[in-house]
């Protein structure tokens, strides 16, 4: 290339270079334009936040400040800023002084402000100054800490901020919100959160979790009626059932405030004192006793069915709760108060008891119709007054007739003549007759200053020297164990040696009762007695011994006699029929002589108790039929008829054949001998139920009722004939089977005897004497 070409390459290339520097700068310049266009804007929109900023801190009466780099300044808020420097005892309005002064007023708040500074944590907090408070809030960012301070007047400087206020309710061990005006809750404090089991508010609301549901309708009622509405709901919580007192207060700015207290512990306390009052007054509604209780206000508040009754008083007045004096006026115009002249003074007496801090003395009101009353009162724990009334109409009555029962109780121990005193638990002397002071020659004044045994037993001591008898008696008298009160009878003999028998009984009440008697003549008699009872027993041995003997002595000639007069009865042919009459008048003598000595003898065994039965099974159509034979000849030899019976079916009966026979033949032969010829005697028997009875009845010339009541008495019939012993030995031996004997008789009309024997009859040992 040439060097012209060059040059011109040159000059093209710096005309280019020119043209592109000249676009640049066009460009550069517009760009510079549109920026400085846009600074200029946002200059003014600046401008115009940092009035809008300044008029809201005037607005709001709080400055705005900026630290950074440790050095303070204000952004915003000078007539505030120098409100808290007035209120913080600044000179002048000073954000560096300002801030300084915030961190001196207390350390807290100097760690707060350090911590804001160096780390960036925010606070909040209020300080107080000597015009009132500065509420601090602290807030960072990047490099520069934000500090808001609003002066707080010293009227308000106590009341708190929206944050520490939220910050205490959080704290609180209750649950607390605030809710909207339908209920539902727009800020709760962390015990709502825990009641509900939530961790936040809104993990509660989309779960559907609320407190309670009847809150809402609470908070409601609240807004509508524009006051507190209070209520007392059981939840379930975490603890467990639990009773909540939940109140709500609707708020100036919208909205309800609501906290909830548990107050489970009370509710369960008052349920308690509820059954307690219930079961108080149920145990009042069982006792006999009339109670009323009465207000502070001096009205009933509670009878029992005892008031009502013993007053008579309607339900429908006690339901109107009337007042100590109307029921007082009631009561006087029934005539059923104690009858007074000046009403007005007792009607004072007694609303006064509502005065007395102590319970009244117990007063006595005789009523009307021969009725008692005792009255008693005192305040009621829960304010008002409690009366008793008792009706002692009853008591006084009993004791009116106890007093008497003491006086005659008296009265009959001195008209004893033993020696009687009665002796306490304690061994007091607590009664005794007459004739124990007249016994141990003691005085009443003496024995009434006696304390005790041991003052009485000295009083008795000259008489009865044995002290070892004394303290004996001490120790049963006054000994607890049962053992050692056991009754007791024993004698001693006093220092004049007389006889003196002592007893002791324990009472019901405790008391031991001791009785003494003088014996000695009695024991003389006894004494007496005895020697005359040995000398009837040897006279009864020797008795039977001699009618022993003698019948011995008598059945063996008898025994001769009757057997040569059978003898010659059966060859009486060579003999005269004057002498035949003599042999069986002598045969007819000695055997009736022999019959009499076996019932002298019979009586003697059964007086003795020696007479035993042979008992058997008998047959009482065969017993009948054999006695009928027996004496069938001496009933011809009379002309009397003797039958048995036809119906006589007796059947068995457990006794002793030979002693039935020998009842049996003593009442034929008194049948025979008292009828006269013409006449009849029947043997008839039959069964009843568990006996049978065995009847001889005859139609002779009866008994006298005179002696009738004597019939089976021994040696009644003598003038008959005979010892006079067959109804007697008749009476002795059914009694001896366990039966009885009867007689039915009119003079001129016969007589029946009838013997009552039970079916399974067995010996009963010695029957009765006569």
């Amino acid at each position: 290339m040439t060097p012209q070409d060059l040059i011109l390459a040159a000059a093209l290339g710096s005309v280019s270079l020119a043209i592109c520097a000249t676009l640049w700068a066009l460009a550069s310049r517009r760009s510079s334009d549109a920026r400085l266009a846009a600074q200029g804007a946002r200059l003014v929109q600046a401008e115009r936040r940092s009035a809008a900023t300044q008029a809201s801190a005037e607005a709001f009466d709080t400055a705005l400040v900026a630290i950074e780099g440790g050095v303070a300044s204000l952004i915003a808020g000078e007539d505030s800023l120098a409100a808290c420097a007035a209120v913080l005892g600044q000179a002048r309005a000073d954000p560096q002084a300002v801030t300084d002064a915030l961190a001196r007023s207390d350390p807290e708040h100097a760690r707060r402000l350090d911590a804001l500074f160096t780390r960036g944590e925010p606070c909040a907090f209020e300080t107080r100054g000597v015009k009132g408070g500065v509420s601090v809030e602290g807030r960072s960012a990047g490099a520069i800490a934000w500090l808001r301070l609003s002066a707080i007047a010293a009227s308000e400087a106590g009341l708190p901020t929206a944050a520490r206020l939220a910050a205490f309710i959080d704290a609180h061990g209750e649950p607390a919100w605030v809710g909207a005006a339908d209920g539902s809750p727009l800020w709760v404090n962390k015990a709502w959160l825990k009641a509900v089991g939530a961790e936040t508010l809104e993990a509660a609301i989309a779960r559907g979790l609320t407190f309670d549901p009847g809150v809402a309708a609470q908070a409601r009622e609240a807004i509508a009626a524009g006051e507190r509405r209070e209520a007392v709901r059981w939840i379930n919580h975490p603890k467990g059932r639990r009773a909540f007192r939940v109140t709500v207060q609707p708020l100036e700015a919208g909205g309800v405030g609501v906290w909830a207290e548990d107050v489970t512990e009370a509710e369960e306390a008052g349920e308690v004192l509820r059954r307690h009052i219930a079961s108080h007054d149920q145990t009042l509604n069982l006792i006999a006793d009339a109670v009323v209780v009465f207000t502070r206000d001096k009205r009933i508040s509670f009878t029992n069915t005892a008031f009502a009754e013993l007053w008579g008083l309607e339900p429908a007045f006690l339901s109107e709760r009337p007042t100590h004096a109307e029921l007082l006026d009631r009561l006087r115009l029934r005539r059923r108060l104690p009858e007074t002249v000046d009403y007005a003074s007792f009607k004072a007496a007694e609303l006064a008891r509502y005065e007395k801090l102590a319970p009244s003395d117990q007063q006595i009101w005789p009523l009307p119709g021969e009725r008692t009353l005792r009255v008693m009162s005192q305040p009621h724990p829960q304010g008002g007054l409690l009366m008793i009334f008792s009706d002692i109409t009853p008591e006084l009555r009993l004791k009116t007739q106890f007093n008497q029962l003491i006086q005659v109780q008296q009265a009959t121990l001195n008209k004893l003549t033993d020696a009687v005193a009665v002796f306490g638990s304690d061994g007091r002397l607590k009664l005794h007759n007459e004739a124990f002071e007249r016994f141990w020659n003691v005085g009443a004044d003496q024995l009434q200053h006696a304390a005790d045994f041991d003052a009485v037993a000295e009083l008795c001591v000259p008489r009865l020297h044995d002290m070892q008898f004394w303290r004996d008696l001490k120790a049963r008298i006054t000994d607890p164990d049962p053992k050692a009160r056991a009754p007791v009878e024993d004698e001693v003999v006093t220092a004049d040696r007389r006889i003196v028998a002592y007893q002791s009984r324990p009472l019901p009440d405790g008391a031991t009762l001791i009785g003494f008697a003088d014996v000695t003549d009695t024991r003389r008699l006894e004494g007496a007695l005895r020697d005359r009872e040995a000398a009837l027993a040897e006279t009864e041995r020797l008795k039977r011994e001699f009618v022993g003997s003698v019948s011995y002595e008598l059945r063996t000639p008898l025994t001769t006699i009757i057997g040569y007069s059978e003898l010659l009865e059966r060859g009486s042919e060579g003999l005269s029929d004057r002498a035949k009459g003599h042999v069986a008048a002598v045969r007819a003598a000695a055997t009736q002589l022999a019959r009499s000595i076996n019932d002298v003898l019979d009586m003697a065994e059964i007086d003795a108790g020696e007479l035993a039965l042979d008992v058997e099974d008998v047959d009482v159509t065969t017993l009948m039929a054999e006695v009928a034979q027996r004496w069938a000849g001496q009933a011809e030899v009379g002309r009397v008829a003797l039958l048995v019976d036809p119906k006589a079916d007796a059947g068995l009966i457990r006794g002793d054949a030979r002693r039935l026979a020998q009842v049996l033949d003593h009442l034929v032969e008194n049948g025979i001998r008292h009828t006269p010829p013409g006449g009849q005697v029947t043997l008839s028997a039959r069964q009843a139920v568990g006996e049978v009875r065995l009847q001889v009845s005859d139609t002779g010339r009866g008994i006298p009722f005179h002696v009738q009541a004597h019939i089976f008495d021994r040696f009644v019939g003598q003038e008959r004939g005979g010892p006079g012993l067959g109804l007697a030995l008749v009476k002795s031996l059914v009694e001896l089977h366990g039966g009885w004997v009867a007689l039915e008789s009119e003079p001129g009309n016969g007589a029946a005897f009838t013997c009552h024997l039970p079916e399974a009859a067995q010996s009963t040992g010695r029957p009765e004497l006569f």
